[in-house]
């Protein structure tokens, strides 16, 4: 585990995961006009994933893969990471003894504000529900991308939670996945995503953008939706189609 900043008051954990497995108590921090860049984009990942193309950056999944729970739905936000795998015991046993180790939880519990809590999850299985979702709404989270099932999504749109995710599924993961790590590397559709990375997310898809790079992607981001809103009011005007602005 890695100590959070000084001064930043830590909650009390709740025990759901060795806190071992806790690589960093706080995710990195981007400054707050980053978020806000982004937050000003329309269409956000259709224009970021063209810049990430330009610079070379892998990290963009579709919403046929990722798919939204909430219609129109958008976020932008640092990544708090998760990790699940399956339990070894049989489920008829963990659910007979109630063993759970799920800890996403926990990842609510050290949220802050704005936070996207991103899970390398078991496909097939729950690995988020309502009332986990209604926590994290209840934590001010931006929302949810999970790699695998969620369930009760009813609950999830109810309390206006967006979660983009693999599966939906009403199998329970309480029996059968094990949080093994919070806040490390992980893996979402062959993307590697930092804690702290930031995420673009929209009804098109979902963009990680490393850390370190996304000053640079919001710089050619601003610049080629500022282009691309030219071009839609040229449309809007009447200008001929072999007159209209051609690409940046």
């Amino acid at each position: 585990m890695i100590d959070a900043p000084v001064g930043d008051v830590l909650p009390k954990l709740t025990g759901k995961i060795s806190p071992e497995r806790i690589r960093l108590m706080r995710t990195p921090r981007p400054p707050q006009n980053l978020i806000e860049g982004f937050k000003r984009i329309t269409d956000a990942t259709s224009v970021v994933s063209d810049i990430m193309d330009e610079l070379g950056i892998t990290g963009v999944i579709g919403a046929s893969v990722l798919k939204p729970t909430l219609p129109s739905a958008n976020m932008v936000g640092p990544a708090l990471t998760v990790r699940n795998i399956v339990q070894r015991e049989p489920v008829h046993e963990t659910a007979r003894d109630h063993v759970n180790r799920m800890a996403e939880f926990e990842a609510h519990n050290l949220a802050l504000p704005g936070d996207v809590i991103v899970i390398d999850g078991v496909a097939g299985i729950s690995n988020m529900g309502g009332i986990s979702a209604q926590t994290g709404k209840r934590q001010g989270e931006a929302g949810a991308i999970i790699s695998g099932g969620i369930r009760d999504v009813g609950h999830s749109r109810r309390v206006g939670y967006p979660v983009w995710a693999t599966e939906i599924t009403p199998v329970t993961g309480k029996w059968r996945i094990e949080t093994v790590e919070i806040n490390g590397d992980i893996q979402i559709s062959g993307v590697r995503v930092s804690p702290g990375d930031i995420v673009v997310a929209d009804e098109t898809g979902v963009c990680f953008i490393p850390l370190a790079r996304a000053a640079e992607v919001l710089e050619r981001a601003l610049v080629k939706a500022a282009f691309e809103e030219q071009k839609c009011a040229a449309i809007d005007a009447g200008t001929a189609v072999a007159d209209l602005p051609k690409n940046a």
